[in-house]
Protein backbone atom coordinates (compact mmCIF):
# COMPACT_ATOMS: atom_id res chain seq x y z
CA UNK A 1 0.00 0.00 0.00
CA UNK A 2 1.34 3.33 -0.69
CA UNK A 3 2.05 6.20 1.18
CA UNK A 4 -1.26 8.15 2.44
CA UNK A 5 -2.12 11.91 1.23
CA UNK A 6 -1.42 14.30 4.31
CA UNK A 7 -4.27 16.94 4.20
CA UNK A 8 -2.69 19.98 4.57
CA UNK A 9 -5.31 22.74 6.11
CA UNK A 10 -6.56 25.36 4.18
CA UNK A 11 -5.60 28.02 6.51
CA UNK A 12 -2.28 26.54 6.52
CA UNK A 13 -1.86 27.15 2.87
CA UNK A 14 -3.33 30.92 3.05
CA UNK A 15 -0.57 31.73 5.51
CA UNK A 16 2.28 30.31 3.35
CA UNK A 17 1.33 31.96 0.27
CA UNK A 18 0.57 35.25 2.51
CA UNK A 19 4.30 34.92 3.97
CA UNK A 20 5.54 34.01 0.63
CA UNK A 21 3.79 37.14 -1.34
CA UNK A 22 4.59 39.69 1.40
CA UNK A 23 8.50 38.57 2.07
CA UNK A 24 8.93 38.54 -1.85
CA UNK A 25 6.95 41.59 -2.34
CA UNK A 26 9.29 43.43 0.83
CA UNK A 27 12.50 42.33 -1.52
CA UNK A 28 11.60 43.57 -4.29
CA UNK A 29 10.93 47.12 -2.59
CA UNK A 30 14.42 47.10 -1.07
CA UNK A 31 15.46 45.72 -4.36
CA UNK A 32 14.45 48.88 -5.91
CA UNK A 33 15.47 51.14 -3.15
CA UNK A 34 18.75 50.09 -3.90
CA UNK A 35 18.75 50.67 -7.42
CA UNK A 36 17.08 53.97 -6.55
CA UNK A 37 20.82 54.39 -4.01
CA UNK A 38 23.26 53.22 -6.44
CA UNK A 39 21.37 55.79 -9.04
CA UNK A 40 21.11 58.71 -6.22
CA UNK A 41 25.10 57.76 -5.30
CA UNK A 42 26.64 59.47 -8.20
CA UNK A 43 25.78 62.60 -7.31
CA UNK A 44 25.50 62.75 -3.23
CA UNK A 45 27.21 61.72 -0.50
CA UNK A 46 26.91 58.24 1.21
CA UNK A 47 26.16 59.94 4.50
CA UNK A 48 23.53 61.93 2.86
CA UNK A 49 21.50 58.81 1.29
CA UNK A 50 21.54 56.83 4.33
CA UNK A 51 20.38 59.80 6.18
CA UNK A 52 17.58 59.83 4.10
CA UNK A 53 16.76 56.76 4.03
CA UNK A 54 17.30 55.77 7.90
CA UNK A 55 15.01 58.99 8.95
CA UNK A 56 12.21 58.40 6.25
CA UNK A 57 12.59 54.99 6.66
CA UNK A 58 11.00 55.13 10.29
CA UNK A 59 7.83 56.73 9.27
CA UNK A 60 6.12 53.02 8.95
CA UNK A 61 7.64 51.98 11.83
CA UNK A 62 6.28 54.80 13.93
CA UNK A 63 3.18 53.98 12.43
CA UNK A 64 3.32 50.41 13.85
CA UNK A 65 3.29 51.40 17.12
CA UNK A 66 -0.29 52.52 17.05
CA UNK A 67 -0.64 48.68 17.54
CA UNK A 68 -0.81 47.87 21.76
CA UNK A 69 1.28 47.92 23.54
CA UNK A 70 2.34 51.00 21.39
CA UNK A 71 5.00 53.06 22.78
CA UNK A 72 5.54 50.49 25.73
CA UNK A 73 7.36 48.26 23.47
CA UNK A 74 10.01 51.11 23.57
CA UNK A 75 10.89 51.17 27.22
CA UNK A 76 14.31 49.70 27.83
CA UNK A 77 17.05 50.09 30.53
CA UNK A 78 19.94 48.46 28.09
CA UNK A 79 20.77 51.80 26.32
CA UNK A 80 24.65 50.62 26.11
CA UNK A 81 22.55 47.61 24.20
CA UNK A 82 21.37 49.74 21.81
CA UNK A 83 24.12 52.17 21.32
CA UNK A 84 26.12 48.91 20.28
CA UNK A 85 23.83 47.67 17.75
CA UNK A 86 23.48 51.19 16.15
CA UNK A 87 27.24 51.60 16.11
CA UNK A 88 26.82 47.88 14.35
CA UNK A 89 24.26 48.59 12.17
CA UNK A 90 26.03 51.94 10.75
CA UNK A 91 28.48 49.91 9.87
CA UNK A 92 26.59 47.77 7.63
CA UNK A 93 24.18 50.07 6.27
CA UNK A 94 27.32 52.70 5.36
CA UNK A 95 29.29 49.36 3.97
CA UNK A 96 26.16 48.17 1.73
CA UNK A 97 25.43 51.86 0.18
CA UNK A 98 29.22 52.26 -0.51
CA UNK A 99 29.57 48.31 -2.19
CA UNK A 100 26.09 49.62 -4.10
CA UNK A 101 28.20 52.72 -5.44
CA UNK A 102 31.10 51.33 -6.17
CA UNK A 103 30.16 47.93 -7.78
CA UNK A 104 27.06 45.53 -9.52
CA UNK A 105 23.69 45.61 -7.22
CA UNK A 106 24.28 41.30 -8.37
CA UNK A 107 27.86 40.91 -7.27
CA UNK A 108 26.75 43.01 -3.83
CA UNK A 109 24.16 40.46 -3.23
CA UNK A 110 25.83 37.69 -3.86
CA UNK A 111 28.72 38.72 -1.21
CA UNK A 112 25.32 39.41 1.27
CA UNK A 113 23.79 36.26 0.62
CA UNK A 114 26.97 34.82 2.82
CA UNK A 115 25.23 36.57 5.97
CA UNK A 116 23.66 33.21 6.93
CA UNK A 117 27.18 31.76 7.37
CA UNK A 118 28.41 34.62 9.41
CA UNK A 119 25.21 34.12 11.74
CA UNK A 120 25.94 30.72 12.29
CA UNK A 121 29.92 30.99 13.24
CA UNK A 122 28.98 34.02 15.42
CA UNK A 123 26.38 32.35 17.63
CA UNK A 124 28.66 29.97 18.83
CA UNK A 125 30.65 32.84 21.14
CA UNK A 126 28.15 35.40 21.35
CA UNK A 127 24.86 33.00 22.03
CA UNK A 128 27.04 29.46 22.95
CA UNK A 129 25.00 27.79 20.80
CA UNK A 130 26.23 24.17 19.42
CA UNK A 131 26.93 23.70 15.86
CA UNK A 132 27.25 20.15 15.08
CA UNK A 133 29.82 19.16 11.94
CA UNK A 134 27.04 19.79 9.27
CA UNK A 135 26.66 23.02 9.72
CA UNK A 136 30.63 23.89 10.01
CA UNK A 137 30.88 22.15 6.93
CA UNK A 138 28.26 24.49 5.13
CA UNK A 139 29.80 27.54 6.73
CA UNK A 140 32.99 26.27 5.15
CA UNK A 141 31.30 25.35 2.03
CA UNK A 142 29.93 28.98 1.68
CA UNK A 143 32.43 30.82 2.60
CA UNK A 144 34.43 29.17 -0.19
CA UNK A 145 31.50 29.96 -2.66
CA UNK A 146 32.57 33.76 -1.26
CA UNK A 147 36.33 33.14 -1.85
CA UNK A 148 34.68 32.27 -5.42
CA UNK A 149 33.49 35.18 -6.22
CA UNK A 150 35.56 37.70 -4.76
CA UNK A 151 39.15 36.08 -6.32
CA UNK A 152 41.32 37.77 -3.81
CA UNK A 153 44.57 38.31 -5.19
CA UNK A 154 43.84 36.51 -8.97
CA UNK A 155 43.01 37.85 -12.00
CA UNK A 156 40.00 40.00 -12.58
CA UNK A 157 39.94 40.05 -8.37
CA UNK A 158 37.04 41.83 -7.52
CA UNK A 159 38.41 42.18 -3.98
CA UNK A 160 39.40 45.73 -3.85
CA UNK A 161 36.43 47.02 -6.18
CA UNK A 162 33.72 46.99 -3.04
CA UNK A 163 33.54 43.37 -2.16
CA UNK A 164 35.70 43.93 0.86
CA UNK A 165 33.36 46.31 1.94
CA UNK A 166 30.38 44.27 0.93
CA UNK A 167 31.92 41.49 3.25
CA UNK A 168 32.56 43.27 6.10
CA UNK A 169 28.90 45.42 5.64
CA UNK A 170 27.47 41.57 5.28
CA UNK A 171 29.43 40.09 8.77
CA UNK A 172 28.39 43.76 10.30
CA UNK A 173 24.59 42.49 9.43
CA UNK A 174 25.33 38.85 11.16
CA UNK A 175 26.56 40.07 14.07
CA UNK A 176 23.61 42.90 14.76
CA UNK A 177 20.77 40.14 14.01
CA UNK A 178 23.14 38.13 16.53
CA UNK A 179 22.60 40.60 18.98
CA UNK A 180 19.27 40.68 18.01
CA UNK A 181 18.50 36.94 19.47
CA UNK A 182 20.56 37.47 22.04
CA UNK A 183 18.98 40.42 24.02
CA UNK A 184 15.63 39.61 22.50
CA UNK A 185 14.35 37.91 25.61
CA UNK A 186 14.27 41.56 27.24
CA UNK A 187 13.66 43.96 24.62
CA UNK A 188 11.45 44.07 22.22
CA UNK A 189 12.03 43.83 18.25
CA UNK A 190 10.18 47.68 17.99
CA UNK A 191 12.88 48.70 20.24
CA UNK A 192 16.02 47.12 19.00
CA UNK A 193 15.02 48.35 15.48
CA UNK A 194 14.05 52.00 16.71
CA UNK A 195 17.34 52.64 18.68
CA UNK A 196 19.49 51.17 16.08
CA UNK A 197 17.91 53.22 13.20
CA UNK A 198 17.92 56.35 15.51
CA UNK A 199 21.76 55.60 16.04
CA UNK A 200 21.99 55.41 12.57
CA UNK A 201 20.31 58.82 11.71
CA UNK A 202 22.58 60.73 14.56
CA UNK A 203 26.06 59.07 12.84
CA UNK A 204 24.76 60.36 9.58
CA UNK A 205 23.32 63.20 10.27
CA UNK A 206 26.11 65.19 12.24
CA UNK A 207 27.72 65.03 8.47
CA UNK A 208 25.33 66.56 6.42
CA UNK A 209 26.61 70.18 7.32
CA UNK A 210 29.76 69.25 5.74
CA UNK A 211 28.64 67.12 3.15
CA UNK A 212 25.28 67.98 2.30
CA UNK A 213 24.61 68.77 -1.65
CA UNK A 214 21.31 70.57 -2.01
CA UNK A 215 19.26 67.86 -4.09
CA UNK A 216 16.92 69.19 -7.04
CA UNK A 217 13.28 68.56 -6.68
CA UNK A 218 13.02 65.19 -8.29
CA UNK A 219 15.97 63.58 -6.37
CA UNK A 220 14.68 65.17 -3.82
CA UNK A 221 11.28 62.85 -4.17
CA UNK A 222 13.89 60.06 -4.86
CA UNK A 223 15.18 60.45 -1.95
CA UNK A 224 11.97 60.59 0.36
CA UNK A 225 10.51 57.33 -1.93
CA UNK A 226 13.52 55.21 -1.04
CA UNK A 227 13.62 55.83 2.52
CA UNK A 228 9.56 54.88 2.83
CA UNK A 229 10.48 51.69 0.04
CA UNK A 230 13.18 50.94 2.76
CA UNK A 231 10.76 51.01 5.57
CA UNK A 232 7.81 49.45 4.23
CA UNK A 233 9.75 46.92 2.10
CA UNK A 234 11.26 45.84 5.81
CA UNK A 235 7.74 45.74 7.80
CA UNK A 236 6.44 43.72 4.91
CA UNK A 237 9.12 41.10 5.10
CA UNK A 238 8.94 41.06 9.07
CA UNK A 239 5.16 40.54 8.96
CA UNK A 240 6.02 37.61 6.61
CA UNK A 241 7.50 35.82 9.65
CA UNK A 242 3.85 36.64 11.93
CA UNK A 243 1.93 34.45 9.19
CA UNK A 244 4.39 31.39 7.70
CA UNK A 245 7.30 29.89 9.21
CA UNK A 246 10.92 31.15 8.48
CA UNK A 247 11.85 27.69 6.85
CA UNK A 248 8.87 28.86 4.29
CA UNK A 249 9.41 32.47 3.61
CA UNK A 250 13.68 32.35 3.62
CA UNK A 251 14.50 30.61 0.51
CA UNK A 252 12.84 33.40 -1.38
CA UNK A 253 14.62 35.78 0.07
CA UNK A 254 17.28 34.81 -3.33
CA UNK A 255 14.74 36.44 -5.54
CA UNK A 256 16.81 39.08 -4.54
CA UNK A 257 19.09 37.90 -7.30
CA UNK A 258 16.71 37.77 -9.88
CA UNK A 259 15.93 41.30 -9.56
CA UNK A 260 19.26 42.62 -8.53
CA UNK A 261 20.46 41.25 -12.23
CA UNK A 262 17.02 42.76 -13.62
CA UNK A 263 17.34 46.15 -12.52
CA UNK A 264 21.21 45.96 -12.79
CA UNK A 265 21.35 45.40 -16.61
CA UNK A 266 18.29 47.48 -17.59
CA UNK A 267 20.02 50.74 -15.23
CA UNK A 268 23.75 50.13 -16.07
CA UNK A 269 24.23 47.21 -18.31
CA UNK A 270 25.65 45.63 -16.04
CA UNK A 271 26.13 41.26 -16.12
CA UNK A 272 27.57 38.81 -13.61
CA UNK A 273 30.59 37.53 -14.84
CA UNK A 274 30.65 33.16 -14.71
CA UNK A 275 32.67 33.53 -11.50
CA UNK A 276 29.70 35.17 -9.67
CA UNK A 277 26.88 32.82 -10.45
CA UNK A 278 28.90 29.94 -10.12
CA UNK A 279 30.11 31.28 -6.26
CA UNK A 280 26.62 32.47 -5.61
CA UNK A 281 25.31 29.23 -6.48
CA UNK A 282 27.42 27.52 -3.84
CA UNK A 283 26.42 30.64 -1.22
CA UNK A 284 22.85 30.26 -1.97
CA UNK A 285 22.87 25.92 -1.48
CA UNK A 286 25.06 26.31 1.58
CA UNK A 287 22.52 28.64 2.98
CA UNK A 288 19.51 26.85 2.23
CA UNK A 289 21.30 23.59 4.12
CA UNK A 290 21.86 25.89 7.02
CA UNK A 291 18.40 27.07 7.26
CA UNK A 292 17.12 23.32 7.05
CA UNK A 293 19.76 22.38 9.57
CA UNK A 294 18.24 25.00 12.15
CA UNK A 295 14.66 24.45 11.29
CA UNK A 296 15.25 21.00 12.38
CA UNK A 297 17.38 21.27 14.99
CA UNK A 298 15.22 24.11 16.80
CA UNK A 299 12.90 27.31 16.10
CA UNK A 300 15.35 30.48 15.69
CA UNK A 301 13.89 33.36 17.41
CA UNK A 302 14.60 35.41 14.35
CA UNK A 303 15.56 33.85 11.20
CA UNK A 304 18.94 32.48 10.75
CA UNK A 305 19.17 34.44 6.98
CA UNK A 306 16.80 36.51 6.54
CA UNK A 307 16.28 40.39 6.69
CA UNK A 308 13.69 41.94 9.26
CA UNK A 309 15.60 44.54 10.78
CA UNK A 310 15.75 47.97 9.03
CA UNK A 311 18.50 48.68 10.43
CA UNK A 312 20.30 46.28 8.91
CA UNK A 313 21.05 47.22 5.08
CA UNK A 314 19.96 46.06 1.15
CA UNK A 315 17.80 43.97 -0.35
CA UNK A 316 19.43 40.74 0.74
CA UNK A 317 20.30 41.36 3.87
CA UNK A 318 17.79 44.60 3.70
CA UNK A 319 18.95 48.06 3.40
Amino acid sequence: MGAQAVAVPPQAKQSAAQGIALYTGGIFLLCVMDAMIKWLSADYPIAQIVFFRASIGLIPTLVLLYRPPGLKALRTRRVGVHLMRGLVGCVGTFGFFWAFAVMPLADAYAIGFAAPMFITALSVPILGEKVGMRRWLAVLVGFAGVLIMIRPGGEGSSFGGGAAIALLATAAYALSMVLMRLYSRTETNASMIFYATIVIVAVAGVQMPFIWVTPTWKDAGLLAVLGLLGGIGAIMMAQAYRVATPSIVVPFEYTGMIWGVGLGFMLWGDVPDLWIWVGSAVVVASGLYILHRETRTRSPVSPPGGATDPAGESGVPVS
